[in-house]
């Protein structure tokens, strides 16, 4: 786990459809709020594709260049369930689809850290139009963009940022 970080460049080679597929079943494994597994994805590989995503679909502001060298994105999305996702959530304030499918995601990016990939969570886009693009139905709900591929071996951006000791993240509340 210690291995993981948000890689934010990647080299050219192409991502085998068995590594997916390995994160894919690893992020099936995950756990979910009685058990529904809200999580959904789309694996969009296409060069074409991937860039008409990074033009049209992340939101200003925030420079992503290095989006564009990354080989796959796995597109995480939710479909609610009613009693669990809509109707739970109104009475206990929890949004469990979120909870599930983050815990989904994170599965997903472990694994790919297990087969020697890099990925990034990325949660700056425009949903309405990333659905559009990727005809994603109005019933599902898109998470986040996980980019996907080899670590570039002369990554200068890789950002090793000091992470809280256990003593900052535990509570006291004894």
């Amino acid at each position: 786990m210690s291995h993981r970080y948000s890689c934010r460049a990647y080299d050219k080679r192409d991502v085998p459809d068995e590594l997916i597929q390995n994160c894919l079943e690893a992020a099936r494994l995950a756990p979910s709020a009685c058990n529904k597994q809200p999580w959904r994805f789309a694996i969009v590989k296409k060069p074409e594709l991937r860039e008409k995503i990074y033009l049209k679909c992340l939101l200003p502001g925030i420079s992503m260049d290095w989006l564009r060298d990354a080989p796959v994105f796995a597109i995480l999305c939710a479909e609610k369930n009613f009693l669990t996702h809509k109707a739970a959530p109104f009475i206990s304030g929890i949004p469990y689809h979120y909870i599930d499918c983050g815990i989904a995601g994170e599965h997903f990016v472990l694994a790919a850290t297990a087969q020697g990939l890099g990925t990034c969570w990325i949660g700056w886009f425009k949903e309405k139009a990333l659905k559009k693009l990727l005809n994603i139905p109005s019933t599902i709900t898109v998470i986040s963009i996980i980019s996907l591929g080899f670590p570039s071996t002369t990554d200068s951006n890789v950002r090793r940022t000091e992470r809280k000791s256990i003593k900052e993240i535990l509570l006291n509340i004894s």
